[in-house]
């Protein structure tokens, strides 16, 4: 395996030298798409947040600076990036107000019914099953909670399409298909958004 396809392939499960570099650089690379997701939840005011597929931890310091009254927990397959997610929000966790723990989107550890927000920024495309894990985001959400995914590659472009050529197991979406898939596991009222310069992609659900 060349170099380059070597550590592109750590953006799937970030390991060792490696894979600390890749997800430094996903908290800088990918802060503009996550601040355009986020501004599709503007109006929402949550107490209890999960932040799936944290990465570095970026996002789930980003949640916590806009809801200054909510608790995020923060889920990585990762250990690398559990570790650095844990390290970036430190002064959260401190505070008691972040949580950061390893942990499978497949078979979520979490209690039920007890989030109002839970988000994936860039990550379900190394989800395995759409339908299977949304049914677990679906079940660790309160009753009326919101689902957010955000994507970099719309499932429509050849961009997308040379990725997953590279990453083993990757697999880019349609807003049609993530739709299509929350239904099925529950979810409602799904609404999605396209950036209109960028192939960014924001989908949005209520349980």
């Amino acid at each position: 395996m060349g170099f380059i396809k070597k550590f592109i392939s750590q953006t799937r499960k970030p390991e060792g030298f490696l894979g600390k570099l890749m997800v430094n650089s996903m908290n800088s690379g990918h802060a503009k798409m996550a601040d355009w997701g986020l501004s599709h939840i503007e109006s929402i005011v949550p107490d209890e947040i999960v932040e799936l597929g944290c990465g570095g931890g970026r996002n789930a310091g980003e949640l916590l600076k806009r809801y200054p009254c909510a608790k995020v927990t923060a889920i990585d397959y990762s250990e690398v990036s559990a570790s650095m997610a844990a390290d970036y929000n430190r002064a959260m966790i401190d505070a008691g107000r972040c949580k950061v723990q390893q942990g499978d989107v497949s078979a979520l550890n979490l209690p039920e019914g007890k989030y109002d927000l839970a988000t994936a920024f860039e990550t379900i495309y190394f989800w395995p099953g759409l339908e299977k894990c949304f049914a677990q985001v679906a079940k660790v959400l309160k009753s009326g909670g919101c689902f957010l995914v955000v994507c970099e590659l719309d499932g429509a472009d050849g961009f997308g399409r040379k990725y997953e050529k590279l990453i083993d197991g990757m697999k880019c979406y349609t807003t049609a298909e993530i739709e299509a898939a929350m239904k099925a596991a529950g979810f409602s009222a799904a609404k999605a958004d396209h950036h209109r310069d960028k192939p960014w992609i924001a989908v949005i659900a209520r349980k």
